[in-house]
């Protein structure tokens, strides 16, 4: 699903009311019921008190078409105008306040100055129709004051497509006490791209894609650097199987894990490789950790490192029979490779990736202590094979980078290091980007905070590995990975509540996070 800016959301408006033949207020009346279903559908109105603020764009003439439809429902509705001034009412709304004189249950009044701001109690609730996706610059004066208003009591706030006061895209200054702190937010259509960063959490609240039938024509047309990863993206790259497929069809992929204390994140990787669907994984570990491997995944293949302890090379002789120089000729027989977690950074390791990374000339998963060794030696960033899947989460990237200030300022940072060193940046987190050397990024809405626990990133890693080596291109890799991951992620909180959530269980729900993406395909 593309997000798209301010601008482009007017063309889309634009584009609705010219191709489906309808005018302005024929879209404000859609857009009210779509609104108007969905709070019908999640609160009892009957006995409540229920404010509704509306600015004076097109985010303020749905609410004041939504607060017609809920006073035609004999719903007590107190409708504040912040233009109240006829004299600046655009045809759609005159028509629009008319309407609202045969509902005697819609009380209408004016805000022109700070003392036209209505007090509001704690169980009371509030309809945000103050500025939607039209502010760009902080807020001032009498709508500054509303918002301070409706921040400082404790009533559940409904903001219809944004916040009051929040820009839709990258906005420096902003007074914080001007941005109305919502509990839902109903975005029309698709998601707004400030909707993603940590930052506008406590604005924005639990947010719900609301659709309301605009022009899916543009939306195709339209260029856009940024997309969110669903349900529909991930059905459309997946593939179901041949009737007649054997494992060699789906690849042998190589994994390059663990260090003595850490045998955990190589069994954990190698098990979410296994379950995403590859035919073969063979795993390289020091020899203290042969016997765990072996027992922990009896469907993997294992070779050994000529260390106890460590990660110090990868020849195939404890496999093969042979011992060979050269790492290129080794990693022919794999379609992809994955090295990292729980690998260390002792510098025998460090000697070893390097020798990894120039012998490999297809793309590589990338995670944890890889990162972190190539953030100590910038040099090996040249040897990272191009289109190389690379998974840092926010410390991991800054320290290969560099520093950022907030989730805006990585989303430009991410954006411009995939596309400087043509790699793909899977950041991870709540809503994980994906960044491709294109200069596109996606974001991932699904997960939850109990995948905030040891083992999570190891089995993301594994998740991509095991998509990359059935020969899914990278980027489709990192984006199915993420979605899939934060899926089973999801189910298996549903099960275990998040507090009790561990990477294990992630692991154990990927069947169902692929069986549910394959049933939601789209088949052309």
């Amino acid at each position: 699903m593309k997000i798209f800016s301010s601008d482009q959301i007017a063309l889309i408006d634009k584009a609705t009311i010219d191709n489906q033949h309808i005018n302005d207020y024929e879209l404000v009346v859609r857009v009210a019921r779509n609104l108007f279903r969905w709070i019908k559908s999640n609160f009892q109105l009957r006995n409540q008190k229920v404010k509704i603020f509306a600015g004076e764009g097109n985010n303020g003439n749905d609410a004041i078409a939504l607060a017609a439809l809920l006073g035609g429902k004999n719903i007590s509705i107190e409708l504040f105008l912040l233009s109240p001034d006829k004299k600046n009412w655009s045809p759609t709304r005159k028509q629009l306040i008319e309407e609202l004189y045969i509902f005697g249950s819609v009380r209408m009044k004016g805000v022109s100055s700070v003392e036209d701001i209505p007090s509001i109690g704690k169980d009371e609730i509030i309809i945000d129709g103050i500025f939607g996706t039209g502010i760009n610059r902080p807020v001032t004066g009498v709508f500054a004051e509303v918002i301070r208003t409706i921040n400082r009591s404790s009533a559940t706030v409904i903001s219809i497509d944004l916040p009051g006061g929040l820009p839709a895209e990258f906005a420096r200054e902003n007074d914080e006490s001007a941005v109305v702190r919502a509990n839902f937010t109903l975005t029309l259509e698709f998601p707004k791209l400030c909707l993603f960063f940590r930052e506008n959490h406590k604005y924005v609240g639990e947010w719900v894609v609301l659709p309301v039938g605009l022009d899916t024509t543009i939306m195709e047309e339209l260029d856009t650097p940024y997309s969110m990863i669903d349900q529909e993206v991930v059905g459309n790259i997946l593939k179901p199987r041949g009737k007649f497929s054997h494992k060699g069809d789906y690849g042998h992929g190589f994994l390059v894990a663990g260090s003595f204390g850490m045998g955990g994140a190589a069994v954990l990787a190698a098990k979410a490789a296994m379950r995403s669907g590859l035919g073969l994984l063979t795993v390289h570990v020091p020899q203290r950790l042969y016997h765990i491997m072996q027992v922990s995944v009896p469907e993997a293949i294992c070779t050994v490192d000529p260390s106890d302890n460590i990660f110090t090379a990868c020849h195939m002789e404890s496999q093969y029979g042979y011992r060979s120089d050269s790492y290129g000729n080794d990693l022919k027989r794999f379609r992809a490779v994955a090295v990292g977690p729980g690998i260390g950074k002792a510098p025998e390791t460090v000697e070893a990736l390097k020798a990894l990374l120039a012998g490999c000339d297809k793309p590589m998963v990338l995670d944890a202590d890889a990162i972190n060794i190539i953030s100590s030696h910038q040099e090996l960033l040249r040897l990272v094979p191009p289109g190389s899947v690379l998974t840092p989460h926010p410390g991991e990237f800054a320290r290969i980078a560099g520093e950022y200030n907030d989730t805006r300022d990585g989303v430009v940072m991410q954006m411009e290091f995939s596309k400087k060193h043509n790699v793909i940046i899977v950041l991870k987190g709540a809503n994980t980007t994906v960044s491709t050397p294109d200069g596109k990024v996606w974001f991932n809405p699904a997960g939850n905070p109990g995948m905030a626990t040891a083992g999570s990133g190891d089995v993301l890693g594994g998740v991509i590995l095991g998509l990359l080596t059935q020969g899914y291109p990278a980027t489709d890799s990192a984006i199915a990975g993420v979605f899939l991951h934060s899926l089973a992620g999801d189910l298996a909180a549903a099960q275990k509540g998040e507090a009790s959530l561990v990477a294990g269980d992630i692991v154990d729900h990927l069947g169902e996070a692929f069986v549910r993406s394959l049933k939601n395909r789209t088949i052309s």
